[in-house]
This record gives C-alpha cells, sequence and structure tokens, in this order.
C-alpha cells in the first residue's frame, strides 16, 4: 500500500487534551532523560566504537569485542553479490539484547544501527535504537519510553544519544465522549491516532462511554496508528490517512478502528466475529497480502454474514485475476474489491486490476488527509479508494438501515459505468466518477 506523499520534514504537535498531557510527561521526564538512558546507551557507544565499520568480524569476533556478551544470531544478506546487511544478535548480562546491523553497497558500510531490547521476565521489550552514517558518526537516535498506562512514547534523539528533538504517541487512553450513533463502520489497519479531534466524537462507543475499537496485533484495547512490521522504532502509519477520508465523506458513520493481527493472522476470523458483535455492517480494509493462507479464519468468519467487506485491490501494478491479492481475489457475495482511477477515469499507476476480481475503480489519486500528527498532507492509491466506497456504503445504509447486505451491495454496483477513458476488462463493474453524490 502507497503511503502518503509530501511529509513535512518535522513532526508537528497533535492538538488536544491528549497532545498536553503527553506534553507535560515529555517535559517531566527530558530533566532527567540522560541518566535515565546511560544504560542503555554504555552497550551502544560500545559497538560503535569497537564493531561499527568492520563488517569483516564473524559473530564471534563481535563477542569478543563486546566482553560479558554472548552471540545469538548472525546472519549475512547478500546483494548483488555482495554483502547487503549482516545482522548480529548478542545476548547481553541480566538478558538484555543487542541487535547491530550494517547496512552495505558493494561492500562499503553506508548505515550501522545498533539497537537494544531489555528483559524483563519472559518478555524482551525495545527500548532504544542508534544510527550511525557510513564514518560511524551517530546521526540519530530513538528511545521508546512508558509514561503511566496506557501511554507509550517514541522520543527523536540527536546524535549525541541524550538531546530530545520531538516525541510522538505510541499508545494513548481513549479520549472520554459519547456514542455519535449512525452506521458503524470498523476500519480495519495499522490503527487509528483517535486522540486527534478529527476522531474524538466519531467513535463508536459501548454502553460505559468507552470505544469498542481493538488491537489485534498487540491483543490490548488501544488499536494506536503504528505498524511496527520493520522494527519497533520505525512505525508506519497509515490507518489515521485512510480513515481521514472516511469520517469526512460519510458524516453518519461511527467509526470503530481496528489495528490488524499481522503477526497471527489467524485472528483476523476473531476480528470479523468481534465486528458482527459490534453491529458493524460495512468492514472497510485497505489491505491484503499474496499469501491465501492469511485469510482462512477471515473467508470462513466472513461467509454469509450480514457485513459488507470492502477491499484494496492493491497497488502492485498487476492483475490479480492471474496473480491474486488477497482477500480481493477472495470469492465470497460479500466482498467488494476496489482500485484507484484518475479523475478522468483512467487506472492509476501502480493500481491493480482485474475484470473477475476488481468491482470498481473510483478517483483516488492526490487525496487530502490528515496523517497521525494531524498534519495535512497528500496521498494516492487504492487503499484511499476503500474509504471513499466505504463513505459511500455507509450514506446508503443511513438512508435505510433495514436493507440487506446484498442490496447496498447492488445499489453500489449499479452506480458503476464504463470509463471513457479506460479499455474494456480492467474492472468488472466499472467506475464510479464522484462518489460523494448521493
Amino acid at each position: 500500500m502507497r503511503r502518503p506523499a509530501n511529509l513535512p520534514r518535522r513532526y508537528f504537535a497533535h492538538s488536544g487534551k491528549a497532545f498536553f498531557a503527553a506534553a507535560l510527561m515529555t517535559l517531566a521526564a527530558a530533566s532527567g532523560y540522560a541518566q535515565s538512558m546511560n544504560a542503555s546507551t554504555d552497550w551502544i557507544d560500545l559497538s560503535i566504537a569497537r564493531v561499527c565499520g568492520r563488517p569483516d568480524m564473524t559473530g564471534l569476533e563481535v563477542q569478543s569485542a563486546l566482553p560479558g556478551s554472548w552471540l545469538m544470531e548472525e546472519r549475512r544478506l547478500p546483494r548483488n553479490g555482495t554483502p547487503g546487511r549482516i545482522l548480529i544478535r548478542l545476548i547481553l548480562p541480566g538478558g538484555d539484547e543487542l541487535a547491530l546491523e550494517s547496512r552495505l553497497n558493494d561492500g562499503v558500510l553506508r548505515q550501522f544501527r545498533a539497537s537494544l531490547a531489555a528483559a524483563n521476565g519472559q518478555e524482551i521489550n525495545p527500548v532504544f535504537l542508534a544510527i550511525a552514517d557510513g564514518s560511524c558518526t551517530v546521526r540519530s537516535a530513538r528511545a521508546i519510553r512508558k509514561g503511566d498506562p496506557p501511554w507509550i512514547f517514541l522520543d527523536q534523539l540527536d546524535g549525541d544519544l541524550t538531546t530530545l528533538r520531538w516525541t510522538e504517541v505510541l499508545q494513548a487512553p481513549w479520549p472520554p465522549g459519547e456514542d455519535p450513533g449512525g452506521v458503524r463502520v470498523a476500519m480495519v489497519d495499522s490503527g487509528l491516532a483517535y486522540d486527534l479531534p478529527e476522531f474524538r466524537d466519531r467513535l463508536a462507543r459501548d454502553e460505559t462511554g468507552t470505544p469498542v475499537g481493538f488491537d489485534f496485533w498487540d491483543l490490548d484495547p488501544w488499536p494506536y496508528d503504528g505498524d511496527t512490521s520493520r522494527g519497533a522504532f520505525l512505525p508506519i502509519r497509515h490507518g489515521t490517512a485512510v480513515a481521514s477520508i472516511l469520517v469526512r465523506e460519510a458524516p453518519q458513520a461511527a467509526l470503530i478502528p481496528y489495528k490488524y493481527p499481522r503477526p497471527d493472522m489467524t485472528r483476523m476470523g476473531d476480528l470479523v466475529e468481534r465486528a458482527l458483535a459490534s453491529d458493524v455492517k460495512i468492514l472497510a480494509m485497505p489491505l491484503g497480502s499474496r499469501n491465501a493462507e492469511d485469510w482462512e479464519t477471515f473467508a470462513a468468519a466472513i461467509k454469509g454474514q450480514e457485513i459488507l467487506a470492502i477491499v484494496s485491490a492493491g497497488n502492485d501494478g498487476r492483475d490479480i485475476d492471474t496473480e491474486p491479492v488477497y482477500p480481493a481475489a477472495l470469492d465470497l457475495d460479500n466482498i467488494l474489491t476496489v482500485t484507484s482511477a484518475d479523475a478522468f477515469g483512467r487506472l492509476a499507476r501502480g493500481s491493480n486490476w482485474g475484470a473477475q476480481h476488481v468491482d470498481i475503480m473510483l478517483p483516488a489519486e492526490n487525496l487530502s488527509v490528515v496523517d497521525f500528527r494531524g498534519a495535512t498532507v497528500v496521498a494516492s492509491g487504492s487503499s484511499y479508494a476503500v474509504p471513499r466506497l466505504a463513505a459511500l456504503a455507509a450514506r446508503l445504509l443511513a438512508e435505510d438501515p433495514n436493507q440487506s447486505v446484498a442490496d447496498l451491495k447492488e445499489r453500489i454496483l449499479s452506480r458503476a459505468v464504463p470509463s471513457p477513458f479506460e479499455r474494456e476488462g480492467i474492472v468488472s463493474a466499472g467506475w464510479i466518477a464522484d462518489p460523494e453524490t448521493d
């Protein structure tokens, strides 16, 4: 899935009560920040001094260079016939783990990363990352810091490993509020920055006023925006930008954020069951994979249910009829697959298509979205076609809440027409030039 373009160079602060609470915590912690980081940075400093710039060192030689450590793993991943990445993981006294990664280009170091994970009983939690350039000069660092539960912060540091640049939120408490009523739409993505003002009053809630979203990745009640598949210190923020389109185009919708269970996709069945129990009628899913096994529990749970899943065709630039992407390619009656077109009805560059498995294309290029910081940016791709179609479905369902999913799907498909600027066989139903028109 494509990510928002034109990101500002610095991060802007969240507005509202959640930000001010986070800011107070950050200020309170800043005065003693250097002291609290000393234990973490000692091993970081030593590894950069003795290992960085030495890709010829074996894992056992690295172990010898860092007295008290024990080699846990050594991997050398080739690139164009030469080592591209060298990863060495060590166990430190007390059970902490140190991971050292050298990134090479034609055998020349271009980046060195040293990260520390702290042992806490049976858990290993990442706490610190330092990033050095090819000359082994540390340019930046990141530290994960826990506040009062459920607050978790990601602190961005200067190359001195102590000076705080800014702080991002990784997890926050739900904002107070009341259930807005209306059509319940579940957004399955990397989570949501639900403390932003755009979302606080749009969250579906239970009888106690607690939002009914859930994090199926970490299995906790706070699905804050952040996919950590590329590392705990480098979260991908996707869900907030997608959800901002939905709440803008469907004022009738009550939003339920679910973070997808990438560590264990069998949980997708549980996700569907929770959505059904929460009276969700529309499931917006701007995600997918090439592995059909990932979606077996999802398919079994959603088959025949009165819930409409609106899914992304993906952005691989291919025909998913011959090279399937799931769940888009699942043969289920209650799935609608959508892809991105430009304003003229031409398939967007990089967007997937399929005469059999892609139902609709609609304009989803260069859209204004709100990202996890609350900043307005521009985004494109089939991921962003999903909330536009889900918003249309929510508005149609609000007109007649008693209509069946089959009738709702038929009403949506009846709006699609052949595009005057695209060849036949791209999608099965056609394109919707303006999904905001009722």
